[in-house]
């Protein structure tokens, strides 16, 4: 057991190291380069639509602020949820407790 223990462990190491960071950021430039720099070039006009007023409800029935909260939410809520599940399992029962 001890030696599964250390072989995961050295696997672990060496994969979530150097080469996923290698592989994380290669990516993004390939996206970015592949995209033609569009999150850089557009980022003062996402930002404006962002915290623009919605005047024209033929685009939608949501301002864009609301769609990004709504998305915000979605996104930590489920993160909770998984939070909470890892903790009991993790934990145990008593982590039920700490939680609260």
């Amino acid at each position: 057991m001890e030696a599964l223990t250390s072989l995961l462990s050295t696997l672990s190491s060496f994969i979530w190291g150097p080469i996923m960071l290698a592989l994380l950021l290669g990516v993004g430039i390939y996206l970015t380069l592949g995209l033609k720099l569009m999150p850089w070039l557009k980022i003062g006009h996402a930002f404006k639509l962002l915290f623009s007023k919605q005047v024209d409800k033929s685009q939608g029935d949501i301002s864009p602020f609301q769609a990004l909260m709504t998305a915000l939410s979605a996104t930590i809520g489920t993160g909770n949820i998984a939070g909470v599940a890892t903790a009991i399992f993790l934990g145990g029962p008593g982590a039920i407790f700490w939680m609260w």
